[in-house]
């Protein structure tokens, strides 16, 4: 499928040949996950009827359980030949459930694989010792430490290799200096598929064929021939003289064990396009499926997991649950899945999976939040801090008209600012008889509101309802009122209580939650505000200002932004149009290719103006080319909504359109405050460091283009994103009203439109990277909104505190309206244990990546997402806490100081850059 890598040294003239068979299985790709699994009954099939004929086979089944899983389903009667194989060491299967884009999931999701995979493995007779990485499209700097913490000291990699590794085995090191020891697979994972196909006579020529070449890689005696392909396996007679037949972990067994003096030492991530393609359109194409995958890992992991480990609910349905939305969320980050680089059917499937997974992590933060809402009453909010640390932001509630005020638990005035009323009218009907009203009421229910009150006049009988109804209430009296209402027709009004809908700003405590309540606005003094935005003075430009961050909306619809520390940059969130003759794995620009970045109209719009958010609504016309070749205008108008809040000192960008274009490529760029050799990104556990330009070598055109999950930093600016987000550091010259200008600035790729999952001439590619198949829906067609927040900045990324200001960006404060009576004592409303409120972390570029409940502990992930070493302080109410392996194994016991006179104690963590540390905490 792609070229052979080509030996850059010699080696010795000898050397035993080891036969791995394999397949290597795409679950789904230019197939559904359905129509290819059938194939993978016959491939199964084959392999255990061979294995069991012949006790000298051996098979590797990918690296990854869920194949085995989806063919036992299909096959339970072979499960036991399966666990017979596995346990005598001639079938491997894990470490990993799937094989999965390394750079299009969190980090966390990568470590709830490998603990689905090795769980899984271990039932049916163990998991493979080896990571086993043979088609990711590079692979991420958190990938040693993850292997290590999980007991792997062994990996396995094809693509992504810099071409200073010359032979088959190298020290890979990752982000925080774990080294792990990896073997390198020269020509890709079916190196050897070809070895047995040919007419027997002329086996003897392509076994030394092969060995001439392998000799060249050979970094010891073993050449190792994978005997595989895509969605098939070898053939049974695979032996010869001169070759053994091994599992890939016997057939590297004791690599990691041998002396490292002279092999290639790498450090980082591994996206380099020396040694093969690494295909890096995939972080681009079909947005929505990377914006969906990030909201469901998100309310999962940071929401479903910890909201119930906090206050336990219904332990049975919501463990059931998580395990149900963890193992969908796994499977579609599949290296052809989240990518979207298959087919449309398949690119169908995904999203619908990636949807269930969101529906049902949210389905357990709902049974949380219920029980939170039931003990609180029903003129009540509650507002949940899912961060580690004390919080203060926004949090929106409809409130009644006439206690259009709150009050936190101490009675003092929370901030509010009105932003607008909801419609008081829901709707009319005509009954000639009003007893039919009865019918249509449930105790207080009235078309999913409560019934707040009624009258009666002139021919009018008007319902007033709520959503959540306070104050006394009969339905008897209802009844009596409409039976004494008399013949009719009866117009029948229901009308919603006055309600207006507020900002408020909530100061919250880390992982805990503050219980406000609705009070009448007037006897209340204004609440103080810090960093409060403020008019600009002279009224005559769009500003908005806070303090902390000054935005200034240009005629031509861009920004300027100056921060608090001096740091000024303008012209930012130009929006840049431009063609794309590629497909889902490369963007290739056509010839020719007009970039075209100036509106032809530009409007802009005051939203909402106050002390704790102000908004402009900024609209720009252009007219696009109807497609690559297609001059045909397309009217497009792009709209930006830029919000500034109280206390943050970056701007939200929300940026919505309607793709009508195709074979196109859509891009929002920012100059750089100062000049960047390199940018910054976060993702994976991981703060990258990456230059400007890409190593080529390998077939495929080098690019800059990089993925970045939750902030990508250059030269002074910052930009923190919600989803995977393609990025790149760009030179530019513009010239505007007869001034030019150049310089660096940062591209974001909003959205690339293609039309084919791969195509057999692609400028940027040598050779296929799949089928050439049609996928119309890769164009993305329809409605996009994309968010995110800029700031400028000072010092370095760390100085400037990205990640923690990434962590409040991503995770809002959830607010809930009570609907309790606020009678029973306030528990949380939950059975169990209530841990809110009773945990904190802290840390200089500490991060929780993580927090669940794990055999009756709390189980929290951290990262030390800073360049110098630093300290995790942990404190609880907890009784004991000792760090553990990323699967779980407690490994050494922390020390705990204690609070003189209270229950609060503490627990410290060194932790090296970039080091992940689990943490299991007995809580009291």
């Amino acid at each position: 499928m792609e070229p052979s890598a080509t030996p850059a040294r010699g080696s010795a003239d000898s050397g035993e040949i080891v036969v791995v068979p394999h397949t290597h299985w795409d679950r789904e790709w230019y197939l559904p996950f359905q129509r290819l699994r059938v194939g993978l009954v016959r491939v199964l099939d084959e392999v255990l009827d061979a294995m069991a004929a012949d006790p000298a086979y051996r098979f590797t089944m990918d690296g990854q359980l869920a194949a085995v899983e989806d063919y036992l389903e299909l096959r339970p009667a072979r499960r036991g030949d399966v666990a017979r194989f596995v346990a005598e060491g001639r079938l491997a299967v894990g470490p990993w459930l799937i094989l999965a884009d390394e750079f299009l999931c969190s980090g966390e999701t990568l470590v709830r694989n490998l603990e689905y995979g090795m769980r899984g493995a271990a039932a049916l007779g163990g998991a493979m010792p080896v990571g086993y990485l043979p088609d990711q499209f590079g692979h991420c700097a958190q990938m040693p430490q993850i292997l290590s913490l999980a007991g792997l000291r062994l990996a396995c990699v094809w693509r992504g290799v810099p071409a200073h590794v010359d032979r088959d085995a190298f020290d890979w090191t990752g982000a925080d200096g774990t080294t792990i020891r990896t073997c390198y697979l020269p020509g890709g994972y079916a190196n050897a598929s070809g070895l047995f196909s040919g007419p027997a006579e002329g086996l003897p020529g392509r076994v030394a064929a092969f060995a001439s070449a392998a000799r060249g890689w050979a970094a010891g005696d073993t050449l190792l021939a994978m005997c595989g392909g895509d969605h098939s396996a070898p053939v049974r007679e695979i032996t010869a003289p001169g070759l053994r037949v091994a599992t890939l972990a016997e057939a590297l067994a004791g690599l990691d064990e041998r002396p490292g003096d002279g092999l290639p030492r790498v450090t980082g991530e591994l996206r380099s396009h020396a040694r093969a393609h690494i295909l890096p359109g995939v972080v681009s194409a079909r947005v929505h499926l990377k914006q969906a995958m990030a909201r469901a890992e998100r309310v999962l992991v940071r929401y479903a997991e910890p909201l119930s480990a906090l206050w336990p609910a219904d332990r049975s349905v919501r463990e059931r649950l998580i395990d149900m939305a963890w193992r969908s969320v796994i499977a579609c980050g599949g290296h052809d899945s989240v990518t979207g680089c298959g087919s449309d059917e398949t690119a169908q499937q995904v999203a619908a999976r990636i949807a269930e997974a969101g529906q049902t992590a949210q389905a357990v933060v709902d049974l949380v939040t219920a029980s939170l809402a039931g003990a609180a009453r029903k003129d009540a909010l509650v507002v949940v801090n899912p961060s580690p640390f004390e919080r203060t932001g926004l949090v929106l509630a409809d409130l009644p008209e006439d206690r259009a005020a709150l009050a936190d638990g101490q009675g003092r005035p929370v901030p509010v600012q009105r932003l607008e009323h909801a419609a008081t009218l829901l709707g009319e009907t005509v009954m000639d008889d009003l007893s039919a009203l009865l019918g249509r009421v449930h105790e207080r229910a009235l078309y999913g509101h409560e019934i707040v009150s009624w009258t009666v006049g002139d021919g009018v009988f008007t319902v007033t309802v709520s959503r959540h109804a306070c104050g006394a209430y009969a339905y008897e009296d209802l009844r009596r009122a409409v039976l004494d209402a008399g013949p009719g027709p009866w117009l029948v009004r229901t009308v919603a209580e006055p309600v207006v809908t507020v900002a408020a700003l909530v100061t919250v405590p880390p992982l805990g939650r503050a219980v406000l309540t609705a009070r009448p606005a007037a006897p209340m003094a204004p609440a103080p505000v810090a960093h409060a935005l403020r008019a600009d003075p002279y009224g005559f430009e769009p500003v908005l200002d806070n303090g902390l961050l000054r935005v200034r909306v240009a005629d031509d619809g861009t920004l300027s932004l100056r921060g608090a520390g001096g740091v000024e940059v303008r012209g930012v969130g130009r929006i840049v149009h431009g063609g794309d003759a590629g497909d889902t794995y490369n963007h290739a620009p056509p010839p020719g290719d007009l970039l075209l970045d100036r509106p032809s109209h530009v409007t802009v719009e005051e939203i909402c103006s106050g002390p704790l958010t102000g908004a402009y609504e900024i609209t720009r016309s252009y007219d696009w080319p109807a497609a690559a070749g297609d001059a045909t205008a397309v009217p497009t108008a792009v709209t930006t909504r830029v919000e500034l809040r109280a206390g943050e000192p970056f701007a939200r960008c929300e940026i919505t359109m309607d793709v009508r274009c195709r074979d196109h490529r859509v891009r929002w760029h920012a100059p750089l405050p100062r000049a960047a050799a390199q940018s910054y990104a976060e993702g994976q556990f991981a703060v990258v460091r990456r230059g400007l330009t890409a190593e080529g070598g390998g077939g495929e055109r080098p690019v800059a283009t990089f993925p970045a999950e939750s902030f990508a930093a250059a030269g002074g600016l910052a930009v923190l994103l919600d989803h995977v987000t393609e990025y790149e550091i760009t030179e530019y010259e513009i010239t505007r009203d007869g001034i030019s200008g150049s310089g660096t600035e940062m591209a974001l790729t909003l959205v690339r439109s293609v039309g084919y999952l791969s195509r057999d001439h692609n400028p940027c590619r040598d050779a296929p990277a799949g089928p050439e198949t049609p996928a119309p829906a890769a164009q993305c067609q329809g409605p996009l909104t994309v968010r995110f927040a800029v700031l400028p900045y000072a010092g370095g990324w760390h100085d400037a505190g990205l990640p923690r200001l990434a962590e409040e960006f991503r995770h809002d404060l959830l607010a809930v309206p009570g609907t309790g009576t606020g009678d029973t004592e306030d528990t949380g409303g939950a059975a169990g244990t209530d841990w809110g409120g009773r945990l904190a972390v802290g840390g200089d570029g500490v991060v929780m990546a993580a927090l669940r409940e794990r055999d009756g502990r709390l189980e929290v992930r951290l990262v030390a997402e800073h360049p110098t070493a630093t300290e995790a302080v942990v404190q609880g109410d907890f009784t004991a806490a000792w760090t553990a392996g990323v699967l779980g194994s407690p490994l050494s016991p922390l020390e705990v100081s204690h609070d003189e006179g209270g229950s609060l104690r503490t627990a410290r963590v060194p932790l090296r850059p970039f080091e992940i540390a689990t943490v299991h905490l007995a809580m009291a």
